[in-house]
């Protein structure tokens, strides 16, 4: 797993400490670790001085909210960050948006390739540098497919891309956060 700015995090302590008044605990890196076994001993292995530690995670960074409760951590978390880690910063928060908006992922029974062979056919890019995604989105789009390529200038000028890129966006395309998606 890459180390960045990105990487999963987890503060862990335990219910005991917190039911005593107590946050005492310690920041876990999740890069340090090859999957969730591991990390969980090492957890246990930092509490040792209580008797029978209940794990708490009290904080977490860089972390799907789907992959990670008060007290458990998905199965499939170490596959998820494994898979980001490959990615550049912003295909890895579009994958998020994909699994946690889009298709629900670990929810919704597919395993981790299918959902990555899916993002990879549904995501179009990023369009939110500018003012309009779905502006920005249109003029790349009429690009690519050289819809106007035949048009004459003095037509070209006065296609409302505007409108067109609203259009696109009733149906057949999705737009988060500046991210575009092909419907499926």
């Amino acid at each position: 797993m890459k180390l960045s700015e990105n990487t999963p995090r987890i503060h862990v302590g335990t219910y005991g400490m917190y039911n005593n008044g107590s946050l005492y605990g310690k920041w876990f890196d999740l890069s340090d670790y090859s999957d969730a076994e591991e990390f969980i001993k090492d957890c246990y292995e930092y509490h040792r001085n209580e008797f029978l530690p209940e794990l708490m995670f009290q904080d977490w960074e860089n972390i799907p909210d789907s992959l990670i409760s008060e007290s458990s951590l998905h199965e499939n978390a170490f596959k998820y960050f494994e898979a980001i880690s490959e990615m550049d910063d912003d295909n890895a928060e579009a994958f998020q948006i994909y699994c946690t908006q889009i298709v629900n992922w670990p929810y919704n029974g597919n395993d981790l390739s299918e959902t990555l062979e899916g993002f990879q056919e549904s995501y179009q890019g990023y369009f939110g540098k500018r003012n309009d995604p779905k502006t920005d989105f249109a003029y790349q789009y009429l690009e690519d497919t050289g819809l106007l390529s035949g048009a004459p200038e003095i037509l070209e000028r006065y296609f409302d891309y505007e409108a067109y890129g609203r259009d696109l966006f009733l149906e057949g395309y999705s737009e988060y956060e500046g991210y575009v998606f092909i419907d499926q």
